[in-house]
């Protein structure tokens, strides 16, 4: 019988000079996400690591206690989650729960959180819904979301006359929330979506659903899904002649990790388009994260991992300046702190529970302008973070201010 979970403890106990008056128990955090599906190369084991890493940064050590660490796979199933969440909160006293990686694991585990007065701190998991009509006081959206990955894109594409859109679509509530929220952005910018199909998850044979693509007419074909699935779904596009430097249509994968690249190839994403909030080789600092993570890790880091690193950070430093591990306080620093750091350049941390920070386009090299396995892409615009994220006023979080 397959383990319903694959978990470890790792106390960190090194040196600190983040002294405070000791607390009663450790802090405790734990990273919770798919360890061994589909999703385990986005985030996974390495989001572990890079936990791990942040720990070891910070200290080790804080409020005098050592700072432990634990971990799960919930096979991305909601039942599994909830019930090690709950263990987690009411018996092993974790504190902060982290990374989650599946959006319906992602909305299951906010009331809980939110009852048990604890936290979560979202990495790998998009569904806009998380901080926009679910919004919760404890939870919150680090890395990304499906609203601000597709602003970016459409935004940019739609600069470039990618007016008519198709959407092949994941049939689960993240690639449904994507395609809503890119096709709101289309349409408010005078665009059309001419069609649209759905996929089931772990779909292998895309052949007939980039057939109604290619005879819709459109000239930008959006994929709103993740993973093995935008993997195979692009490199069918490649065999079909719709993604390719003398294609006339578009294509953008919607959520692209440097992971799924690596798997694709870059001689089979020739004209692609796709946004993130981290690039490895953006700038010296994000190369500088991105050395370290592959000394330890043996490849580039995706955005969700780089995120990671960045939410732990934020929320050590939360306790640090809160003094305590009481909920309330560690909320209200974690809320009024800014971020700065290789991920979020001026981040801060709105009322919704989402992190305000910048995103990035980018456009497939061409074979010949690689220097080396991990240089995928050109950095060919800058979404800025108020751009990028949906208007305050247009939010549907009951946490939100209006302007």
């Amino acid at each position: 019988m397959r383990s319903m979970l694959a978990a470890s403890m790792v106390l960190l106990g090194l040196a600190s000079a983040h002294a405070q008056a000791p607390a009663s128990k450790p802090v405790k955090l734990g990273v919770l996400n798919d360890q061994s599906g589909q999703y385990a190369d986005a985030a996974g084991p390495a989001a572990v690591e890079v936990a791990k890493m942040a720990i070891a940064d910070f200290g080790g050590k804080l409020l005098g206690q050592p700072i432990e660490l634990t971990f799960a796979d919930h096979q991305n199933k909601t039942d599994i989650a909830s019930g090690i969440a709950r263990r987690w909160i009411d018996t092993e006293n974790v504190d902060v729960i982290l990374d989650i990686g599946n959006s319906a694991v992602a909305l299951a585990l906010a009331d809980l959180v939110r009852d048990k007065n604890k936290m979560m701190i979202v990495s790998s998991a998009g569904a806009s819904t998380i901080t926009n009509e679910k919004c919760s006081p404890n939870t919150f959206q680090w890395t990304y979301n499906t609203n601000t990955l597709a602003r970016s894109t459409a935004k940019a594409l739609m600069g470039q006359g990618g007016n008519e859109w198709f959407f092949l679509t994941a049939d689960y509530a993240f690639g449904h929330a994507f395609e809503a929220d890119a096709s709101a952005v289309v349409k408010a910018n005078g665009g059309r979506v001419v069609g649209s199909v759905r996929h089931p998850f772990n779909t292998s044979d895309f052949s007939s659903f980039l057939l109604q693509a290619q005879s819709s007419g459109a000239n930008v074909l959006a994929l709103a899904n993740a993973s093995g699935d935008t993997s195979n779904s692009l490199m069918q596009a490649h065999e079909f002649g719709l993604l390719g430097l003398k294609s006339k249509m578009k294509v953008a994968a919607l959520l692209f990790q440097i992971t799924d690249a690596k798997s694709v190839g870059l001689k089979n994403m020739q004209g692609l388009y796709t946004s993130e909030a981290f690039y490895w080789d953006r700038n010296d600092a994000s190369r500088a994260f991105g050395k370290r993570f592959f000394d330890k890790v043996g490849r580039m880091p995706t955005m969700v991992q780089a995120g990671m690193y960045s939410a732990t950070m934020h929320y050590l430093k939360a306790v640090e300046a809160a003094g305590t591990l009481d909920t309330a306080a560690v909320l209200a620093k974690f809320r009024s702190m800014p971020v700065n750091d290789f991920f979020s350049e001026k981040g801060y941390v709105r009322e919704d529970g989402m992190h305000i920070h910048d995103y990035y386009l980018l456009r497939a090299k061409t074979v010949e302008q690689s220097k080396g396995p991990w240089d995928f892409y050109d950095v060919v615009a800058t979404t800025p973070a108020e751009d990028a994220n949906i208007p305050r006023e247009q939010s549907k979080c009951s946490l939100m201010k209006k302007s």
